[in-house]
């Protein structure tokens, strides 16, 4: 009798997968009412088109975005069981770094004691987090890495300019940060990013960088803050976050049946909601914290999927989206990794 070959088995991919969150915001307040006393606004105004009523902001002499970040960091370390030595690799999405060099990645690891690995600044504006998240995926879907920490941390109230209504609303201050370990179950299952330098004029920082260096002259005219045309980067962060959350459900057969989660950046209510609608995702599956916290810019994923945790179950189909500018935008569809009431 002639032995019969043995049939392969076919193992599923390994996968990043998300095994824990941890977020932070500063402890102070800035209220619509407080904004009201500052410049020409007030708390209906501000509501009714940002759907934003408060912002966290970080006060403290010589406190920066490395400050929250660590924070969050080692927040994560403690709720995983994670111990500094066991991180092989750590990302850190900011568009407000404490210095121009080192890399405020180098120095959260410096804070939180983790030693002798690689660590490295994405800059992508509003989507640093879908960024960072897109590349730290490759680490360990290749097994290249094991454990590595992203970061989403900005803080905006350094390059706002509060005599300006038209920003001063919208930005606060957060971070937050995931643990990513390899899965054959769950995990980032796809991701896109994209950009138009195109873009640039209509949402940038005027001075600071090698372009225009920091000089009197630039202070004294205000260069260094946050200059953004609204009508222009409502119109073009509606496309492109729906257009990327479309495109990533196209690509994995999804509908909005089997989306459990629209995880998007939190810039503007009517953004978020204009592209919940434009997938046919209800409210209900919208991850919501722009009232409380404001755009925190890099930090407002990881913010989200931190303050929904207890929500999310093994298995959850999520569609993270973001834009931000320069401009970029990208999105990441996952599985989530774990029931927090098991946890």
């Amino acid at each position: 009798m002639t032995k019969q070959p043995k049939k392969a088995v076919l193992k599923s991919p390994i996968r990043a997968a998300i095994i824990g969150v941890h977020g932070y915001v500063p402890p102070d307040v800035l209220t619509n009412a407080k904004l009201a006393q500052m410049v020409d606004t007030s708390d209906e105004w501000i509501v009714a088109r940002t759907g934003i009523r408060e912002r966290r902001i970080l006060t403290g002499k010589g406190l920066g975005t490395s400050h929250m970040g660590a924070e969050a960091v080692r927040g994560l370390l403690k709720k995983t069981g994670t111990a500094p030595a066991d991180v092989d690799l750590l990302i850190c999405a900011t568009t407000t770094p404490d210095f121009v060099f080192p890399s405020t990645a180098n120095v959260i690891c410096d804070m939180c004691g983790i030693r002798d690995v690689g660590s490295f600044d994405v800059q992508a504006a509003c989507s640093g987090f879908v960024y960072a998240l897109a590349v730290a995926a490759q680490f360990i879907a290749t097994g290249t890495y094991r454990r590595i920490v992203v970061v989403g941390a900005d803080k905006m109230s350094a390059i706002i300019d509060y005599t300006d209504r038209a920003t001063c609303v919208l930005f606060g201050d957060g971070a937050g940060a995931v643990l990513l370990g390899p899965s054959r179950t769950y995990g980032i299952i796809d991701a896109l990013i994209r950009s138009d330098g195109a873009g640039m004029k209509h949402l940038h920082q005027k001075a600071g960088g090698s372009r225009m260096p920091p000089t009197a002259e630039t202070v004294a005219k205000r260069l260094h803050y946050v200059h953004q045309e609204g009508a222009a980067v409502y119109k073009f962060a509606i496309a492109r976050m729906a257009e990327v959350a479309t495109e990533l459900m196209r690509r994995n057969r999804l509908t909005s049946d089997t989306v459990d989660w629209l995880v998007p950046h939190q810039a503007n209510k009517r953004i978020i909601e204009a592209t919940a609608a434009r997938i046919k995702l209800p409210v209900q599956r919208v991850m919501l914290t722009i009232h409380k916290y404001g755009n925190t810019t890099a930090a407002t994923i990881p913010l989200c999927l931190w303050d929904y945790e207890h929500k999310l179950r093994a298995g959850d189909r999520l569609l993270l989206a973001a834009f931000g500018g320069g401009f970029t935008w990208g999105g990441v569809y996952l599985t989530w990794a774990y029931d927090r009431r098991r946890v």
